[in-house]
């Protein structure tokens, strides 16, 4: 994959950049973080500017959020909050979760979306409940932006200091992701349960 994306960055150049992080949003096994710090050796070697790679990699990731985002704004609360009543007993999730869910991304979504973008293996997925609460578009693309670049430019800048040892960062990062995304279903499980809990107690 990596020989990959070197070529389509060395063929289509900043605008492969763009292609590519707008795919990794949709398609989380092709990562930013081999997609990055590849552009940024690109441009240790002087092939690509920096500052161009880095705004380029955050174009690509707030367009690729909106596919998603548009998503969830057509199912909308109400839709998933029937699905959840109708079909969800068999994941133990009740409409009442969905919205308890969906009140706590109203309250704090802004933060969620802005270091969310930090987070590998959550990044992709934050479009969707924040086109379920109808956050405002543009707040969604400010939120986005900024999380994006600071992601970008730090994964930009690791393969820029590291030159070819560049794939050392998806080395460190692949596993960690793995990790938060385990670790994010099975605080999931465990908020539904308790929940689940709660309401036969009651």
């Amino acid at each position: 994959m990596a020989d990959w994306i070197q070529h389509l960055m060395n063929s289509m150049g900043y605008l492969g950049i763009v292609l590519l992080m707008v795919l990794e949003n949709l398609f989380p096994p092709i990562p930013s973080e081999l997609i990055m710090p590849s552009a940024g050796f690109a441009a240790s070697r002087g092939k690509l500017n920096l500052a161009l790679v880095i705004a380029s990699g955050t174009l690509g990731s707030v367009l690729g959020t909106l596919p998603l985002y548009y998503i969830g704004r057509a199912f909308g609360e109400k839709r998933v909050i029937g699905w959840a009543d109708k079909y969800g007993k068999w994941l133990t999730l009740s409409g009442k979760d969905v919205k308890y869910a969906d009140d706590w991304f109203d309250e704090h979504g802004s933060k969620a979306v802005l270091f969310g973008r930090l987070i590998p293996g959550v990044r992709s997925l934050l479009s969707l409940p924040a086109g379920m609460s109808e956050m405002p578009l543009p707040k969604f693309l400010l939120y986005s932006a900024l999380g994006s670049g600071l992601w970008t430019a730090a994964l930009a800048g690791a393969g820029y200091l590291l030159g070819e040892h560049y794939d050392r960062v998806e080395q460190y990062l692949g596993p960690i992701s793995k990790v938060v995304l385990v670790g994010l279903v099975a605080a999931a499980v465990w908020f539904f349960l308790k929940r689940k809990r709660g309401h036969t107690e009651s």
